[in-house]
């Protein structure tokens, strides 16, 4: 990929500005640099058609715009290719993600006539909201700023899963905006959570001791440490490596705890994923209880 983007900012800028070959390198630019977005993508059944084919238009005209005012000053070299094209990529997204556009989208999947497109729609959708960068933040002053990131990602991931089995209840007639009804909901579960964790008197944000707790109730000395490290690694039934980060297969439950069970922190594992640190605690704390069953079975009382 980095080489056929290299080739195409390289064929960019030895084209000569406000000509034709100019245009063509720039849209030939703008086409692979849009082969990694995560929104608009054609599915495997049908091509890319109606809402999702105007976005990816709107997107691709944005970019184009934002390569002709760059490409000849623009020195890729001296950063990361991936992370410029990122950062080019995701402006032009967010610029087009209208309030009108998501909504649209939402009302594509109301209307859906298959569990495909209806599946197809409702992944885009979440997809869009994460990009358009529209989330409320809201009651940021109750929490410190470290735990307030942990349940705000929380909040978030529960407020999308609302949407996808809820999409049916929203009606524009009575929530004009679409980010309105979305964020409603967002700020509902924030108030909610705030009240589970104070219940708890909970202030800072988890050490790995709490978000290990259904597995370190069974440990109490390095032999068993050693035996469950064991379990996970063998995971005889692949359920652990099964289970990961959305679009990330390599951020599965297994990775994530022999990374942490060998003494590596969340800020190391943040760095070699490139993922944030808030996303990575939040998934393992739900896999630590998902798995807690597994674990009480297979060491049981043990301490």
């Amino acid at each position: 990929m980095d080489n056929r983007l290299e080739q195409s900012v390289m064929a960019a800028q030895r084209s000569v500005p406000q000509t034709n070959e100019r245009e063509l390198a720039l849209a030939a630019l703008a086409d692979e640099i849009l082969r990694t977005r995560h929104i608009c993508r054609p599915s495997a059944n049908f091509s890319l058609s109606g809402i999702f084919l105007e976005i990816y238009q709107a997107a691709r005209q944005h970019l184009k715009q934002q390569l002709a005012a760059q490409i000849d000053r623009a020195r890729p070299q001296s950063i990361s290719l991936r992370e410029w094209v990122e950062n080019l990529r995701d402006l032009a997204l967010k610029s087009v993600l209208s309030d009108d556009r998501l909504q649209e989208i939402a009302l594509h999947a109301q209307r859906a006539n298959t569990p495909e497109r209806r599946q197809y729609a409702l992944r885009e959708l979440v997809e869009a909201i994460r990009l358009c960068d529209r989330l409320c933040r809201p009651h940021r002053s109750k929490f410190n700023p470290q735990f307030y990131e942990l349940l705000y990602e929380e909040a978030v991931n529960q407020t999308l899963v609302y949407v996808c089995q809820n999409i049916d209840k929203y009606d524009p007639a009575r929530s004009r905006k679409f980010m309105t009804w979305v964020n409603f909901r967002l700020d509902k579960l924030v108030i909610e959570s705030r009240w589970d964790f104070s219940s708890s008197n909970v202030q800072e944000i988890p050490s790995l001791e709490d978000l290990e707790a259904p597995i370190e109730e069974e440990l109490n000395n390095d032999r068993l440490a050693l035996e469950l490290e064991e379990f996970i690694r063998q995971d005889e039934k692949n359920i652990f490596k099964k289970e990961h980060i959305r679009d990330r297969p390599d951020a599965n439950f297994r990775t994530i705890a022999l990374a942490t069970l060998q003494g590596k922190t969340w800020e190391e594992l943040s760095q070699e994923l490139e993922i944030k640190v808030p996303t990575l605690s939040s998934f393992f704390r739900r896999c630590c209880q998902k798995f807690s069953p597994h674990f009480k079975a297979k060491f049981g009382d043990r301490r």
